[in-house]
Formats: C-alpha cells, sequence, structure tokens
C-alpha cells in the first residue's frame, strides 16, 4: 500500500516539474502592443491646404499630399522601419479624414460637391489595395494598424459613395398630419 501511494504521489509531481520547467524556458515577453498611429495633419501640410480657397484645388491638393504620405509609407515598409511607417500612416489617415470633413462642410445636392466626392472615391479605390499589400509584408504588431487603416479607407470611400444617393433618389415618407387622419379615405367622398 505504502507503494502504490508514493508511486501516486510522484505522478503528480513529475507534471507540475514539468510545468514548471518549460515555463521557465519560455521566454516571458512583457512587450507592450505598438500603439495605434495618430491621425493628424502636419503644419506644412495644413498651410498649404488652408492656403487653398477654391474647394476643387483643395481636395485635389489634400488627395496628392496623402498619395504622396502613402508612398512614404510604403517606402519605410520595404526598408523595415515600422516606427517611421506608423507616423507616416497617422499623417496619411489625417488628410484622409481631413478631406472627408471639408467635403462634408460643403452643400451636398449640387453636382460640383458629388464631383469631389467621385475625386475621393476614384484616389481611394487605388490606394486600398497598396494598404493590403504592405499589410502582408508588416509584422503582426504593425500589421492590426494597417488594416485598420485600410478599413478607414473602405469606410471613407463607401461615405464618398452614399453621397451620390441622397436625398433626391430616396424620399422619406410623409408623416400623417392631423389633417390627413380626419379625411375620410372613402371613394364616396371624392369629386369627379
Amino acid at each position: 500500500m505504502r507503494l502504490s501511494t508514493r508511486s501516486s504521489s510522484l505522478l503528480f509531481v513529475i507534471p507540475i516539474c514539468l510545468l514548471t520547467a518549460t515555463a521557465q524556458a519560455q521566454p516571458r515577453t512583457d512587450q507592450l502592443p505598438t500603439p495605434p498611429p495618430m491621425r493628424f495633419v502636419a503644419r506644412e501640410d495644413r498651410a498649404q491646404l488652408l492656403a487653398n480657397h477654391d474647394s476643387k484645388a483643395r481636395v485635389r491638393l489634400t488627395l496628392e499630399l496623402a498619395l504622396a504620405r502613402l508612398a512614404i509609407t510604403e517606402a519605410l515598409t520595404t526598408q523595415k522601419q515600422f516606427e517611421q511607417a506608423s507616423a507616416s500612416l497617422g499623417n496619411y489617415l489625417g488628410l484622409i479624414e481631413d478631406v472627408m470633413g471639408y467635403i462634408g462642410t460643403l452643400v451636398r445636392d449640387r453636382g460640383s460637391t458629388r464631383d469631389l466626392y467621385r475625386r475621393v472615391d476614384i484616389s481611394l479605390r487605388a490606394q486600398i489595395p497598396r494598404l493590403a499589400l504592405m499589410r502582408r509584408a508588416t509584422p503582426a504588431d504593425y500589421a492590426i494598424h494597417i488594416k485598420v487603416a485600410e478599413e478607414f479607407a473602405r469606410d471613407m470611400r463607401s461615405e464618398a459613395l452614399d453621397s451620390f444617393y441622397g436625398y433626391s433618389i430616396l424620399r422619406d415618407p410623409k408623416p400623417e398630419t392631423k389633417a390627413d387622419a380626419t379625411k375620410d379615405p372613402s371613394p364616396d367622398n371624392k369629386r369627379p
């Protein structure tokens, strides 16, 4: 009987020792996840944008600046400088956010505003695959932020496309007023 209790106690001790040994063999990483890129528009970019008073020129300039930031982000990603690429990605996101905010302040039902939305749509349609390629070449810590940027660009593109389906196509049903409720809907009350 004594033998069986010793052997059973050894069966409990051996797995505990193995777990302890494997836990010590694995390195512990206390590294925090990488912070998401901060969305901002650089001062020199903001000064250039504020100097343009024509909405078409401002949107064109903003999209050119965003495209330049995306090219810088791609170059830094291929050079494996992911911290700098993340900062450049934040500037890209800030420019896209800025252009959508600017167009949102314009009169929505005008044809020129729809043209600006269309320009943003065409630009973002070409940039989303570039973001996807960058994400595949980036380590997982930084790739999650590129994935968020990709989804953000996709959302901004869909918002630009939604501007074409505004108030003139889909109308809300007319609310019923008290005067409409008191009218008799029977066909007998209609005059010929």
